[in-house]
């Protein structure tokens, strides 16, 4: 077997360039051999992130965004992960209302970041793309989860998560949820003007944070290392 430096370039590389079939084939290995699935998570995650700045720079299109997101489900979906997941997390870790807020109908980062939190054991509720704060608000309400994602491509959705946050206020549900909020342009800087519990420019970070928070019951905002 490959030393896992060479493991980790090999799988990274075929994710970022979109081969789904030995991607696959050499996430199945890995898996056979023994590597723990919550790395080759983390290794999927940086093709992702490779994807991802290709997208950025316009050679790759959403086509591709959406073929990269196909490949990391497979990989969830494999056997050895499912099995690994349900034994590790029978109990599940915790509820999660997630959307991508309004004024934005990118899905990519919000459906990755779902898989890792499923993949962590939680209950995710997915209100999809374009949310208006109402319809957060509305299943806070009627789902009582534990943390409230919030997702956004684009820079404006700055604004609009600050005001998920004051509509949560005015509701009086502000105390009842942490929230969590995700996007490769946050800093340090949006984060406090939003006013959530949290962020992460990375979903593998992200969601590890949303662990700590149900383990220890209170967490700090951190930042993806992207």
């Amino acid at each position: 077997m490959k030393d896992l430096g060479e493991i980790k370039e090999s799988l990274v590389r075929c994710v970022e360039q979109l081969d789904e079939e030995n991607s696959l084939k050499l996430a199945k290995e890995v898996l056979i051999e023994g590597i723990d699935p919550l790395y080759l998570l983390d290794l999927m995650n940086e093709g992702m992130k490779r994807v991802g700045k290709l997208y950025d720079c316009r050679d790759y299109y959403i086509a591709d965004l959406i073929m990269a997101g196909l490949i990391f489900r497979q990989v969830l979906e494999l056997e050895e992960m499912t099995d690994f997941f349900h034994a590790k997390y029978n109990k599940k870790t915790g509820k999660i209302v997630i959307g991508t807020v309004k004024g934005d109908i990118h899905d990519i980062g919000k459906d990755i970041f779902r898989y890792m939190l499923e993949a962590n054991g939680f209950d995710v509720i997915d209100l999809g793309v374009d949310v208006s704060r109402e319809l957060f608000v509305k299943n806070v309400k009627k789902h009582n989860p534990d943390i409230l994602a919030l997702s956004g491509v684009l820079t404006s959705t700055v604004d609009e998560m600050r005001e998920v946050v004051n509509s949560l206020r005015e509701a009086h549900l502000r105390d009842k949820v942490k929230i969590i909020i995700g996007a490769n342009h946050l800093t340090q800087e949006a984060f406090r003007f939003i006013g959530a519990d949290g962020f992460a420019t990375d979903a593998s970070v992200g969601a590890k944070l949303c662990r700590e928070w149900m383990n220890v019951g209170n967490g700090q905002g951190v930042e993806g290392n992207g």
